[in-house]
């Protein structure tokens, strides 16, 4: 009997996995790739967006046109998720899977963060960047402060590459003496992974003047005072806030019990669950990599590998067990775990 794939979500690790699947074994599995959408956007191409360098359209990738052959995409939004079951219950049909891999990446939690709704800015969102691409023009004056309102959060360098563009926009309007930019970070440095990087970033944030606060969360909006205020309770004034939103996973996920801690959990070698046959890939998991596409790409990569052995035979599962472990080992020794 032909083996049933059903990939949830497609963004870098479910595009990974399915198109994986299918060039190696696509003849001889079912894949089924869901996702809301009905295409793909880069993160990077989002601060585009917002500097007036790309219209929102232009970055949009439609999965008709980048789904490989044996891949049937369904632009369904999931309802329910029974992971004992592996199976999946959409607006529009249901479907029972031999293997299912949850890669749903994390949703925005707006709410989360009083006041961002009303008197702040997002960049994480086509919307949000869109919106600011209007508003960036006209700012000339004051204090802009790009602020991280929780961690885990997705594309950890993307707060400091929008504060240099900030940066580089201003310059270029002759308004950058006229203007504070602060960046408030969770974390010691800018990424954490790479010293290195991070020692060039924040030796960057130094020549250009841009303020790094380490180790400190936006906590809410005082859109009274337009004041940030941070997780010890100072106030930052701002004129121009550029938010990252609270991340958390998908409700439908949450609602699946399949989370710990709001995460989740997975065996760091396999990307399996608790549950039989069923994997979790990408931003939607606990695993301990950053949320970024990379990673999650590179998880997708780990999953593809054992069941295109299972499918193939045993001889060939036992070498993609080896491949899994060695990329747990190359994550734990990237992160100093």
């Amino acid at each position: 009997m032909t083996t049933s794939v059903l990939v949830l979500g497609a963004g870098f690790g479910g595009l990974e996995l399915s198109t994986r699947l299918s060039e190696e074994v696509g003849g001889e599995i079912e894949i089924t790739l869901i996702d809301r959408a009905d295409s793909f956007v880069f993160g990077f191409s989002k601060l585009d967006v917002m500097f007036g360098k790309r219209t929102p359209a232009s970055v949009r990738l439609r999965y008709d046109d980048i789904t490989t052959p044996h891949v049937r995409f369904r632009q369904e939004t999931i309802a329910e998720i029974h992971p004992e079951a592996r199976r999946v219950v959409t607006d529009l049909d249901r479907y029972d899977a031999d293997v299912l891999v949850v890669a749903l990446g994390a949703d925005y939690d707006f709410a989360a963060t009083p006041g961002l709704a009303e008197s702040g800015n997002e960049f994480y969102t086509v919307a949000g960047a869109e919106a600011l691409r209007d508003v960036i023009p006209t700012f000339k004056t004051g204090t802009a402060i790009v602020g991280v309102c929780g961690a885990p959060f997705k594309c950890p360098p993307a707060p400091s590459e929008a504060a240099l563009l900030l940066d580089e926009h201003l310059r270029a309007r002759g308004a950058r003496n006229d203007v504070r930019i602060q960046v408030v970070m969770p974390f010691g440095a800018p990424i954490p992974p790479s010293p290195d990087t991070s020692a060039a970033i924040l030796e960057t944030f130094a020549e250009r003047d841009i303020e790094f606060l380490p180790d400190h969360l936006v906590a809410s909006l005082d859109a009274a005072t337009k004041e940030a205020v941070l997780d010890d309770g100072r106030r930052l004034p701002y004129d121009l806030f550029l938010g990252i939103p609270v991340h958390r996973a998908p409700a439908v996920v949450e609602a699946s019990g399949m989370t710990e801690g709001g995460w989740i959990p997975v065996d760091p070698r396999t990307l399996a669950t608790r549950f039989p046959g069923v994997y979790a890939v990408g931003d939607v998991t606990s695993v301990g990599t950053p949320k970024a596409g990379m990673f999650a790409e590179g998880a997708a990569r780990v999953v593809a590998d054992q069941l295109i052995a299972r499918i193939r035979g045993a001889n060939e599962l036992e070498t993609a067990a080896e491949k899994a472990a060695f990329a747990s080992i190359r994550r734990a020794r990237w992160f100093g775990d």
